[in-house]
């Protein structure tokens, strides 16, 4: 089913979300500077999977899953929004971890 991939990775950002809303970690805490992260995080990914590719490391492969829209040469626009995830998620983890550290230093 194509796009079911594309689905699964939204509606895990959209999870993200609203952890990151409840608990102010990244854009809810400073949306400026989790823009920035996130973009240039994106930006390396997307060298490194440049590289990759050219160096025949990695590759799309056949997946139905996908919904068959590439940013260059395989490299499915799909993988924008993992590195978006990837980005997110370590966001919210680095930045959870430093304000349960804090507590627990009292």
């Amino acid at each position: 089913m194509p796009g079911l991939y594309l689905a699964a990775i939204v509606v895990s950002l959209a999870g993200l979300a609203m952890i990151d809303r409840r608990f102010k970690l990244a854009f809810f805490a400073d949306a400026r500077l989790a823009s920035i992260t996130t973009v240039a995080s994106v930006v390396f990914f997307s060298i490194w999977d440049a590289f990759g590719i050219a160096n025949g490391i990695f590759f799309k492969g056949e997946n139905n899953l996908l919904i068959g829209v590439q940013v260059f040469h395989e490299y499915p626009i799909e993988e924008a929004f993992f590195l978006t995830l990837l980005a997110y998620c370590g966001q919210l983890a680095m930045a959870g971890w430093v304000r349960y550290s804090k507590q627990v230093d009292k």
